[in-house]
């Protein structure tokens, strides 16, 4: 069991990595229509989408982001924590 947390941890901490990118390559003009750009959306939109939904853009700043990344983070710090459980 708990080899299967360690594996979702990981898979967690590599979609993190990912949305940083996706995050970052906003900054940069057409970084998004590039093919790693567009996998990235593709994989990254549909985490977003709802946090973009309920926290509204500040201005021209787009802060569900941090939140999305805020809350992934949380799910793995529980995962973490279900692996010392378990053991």
């Amino acid at each position: 069991m708990a080899w299967v947390l360690v594996i979702l941890g990981d898979i967690i901490e590599i979609y993190s990595w990912a949305l940083i990118i996706y995050i970052l390559m906003s900054w940069f003009p057409n970084a998004r229509d590039t093919s790693i750009g567009r996998v990235l959306t593709k994989i990254c939109e549909p985490y977003l989408e709802p946090f973009r939904r309920i926290v509204p853009p500040l201005g021209m700043i787009d802060i569900s982001p941090i939140v999305a990344f805020i809350v992934l983070n949380l799910a793995r710090q529980g995962i973490f924590q279900l692996i010392h459980w378990t053991m």
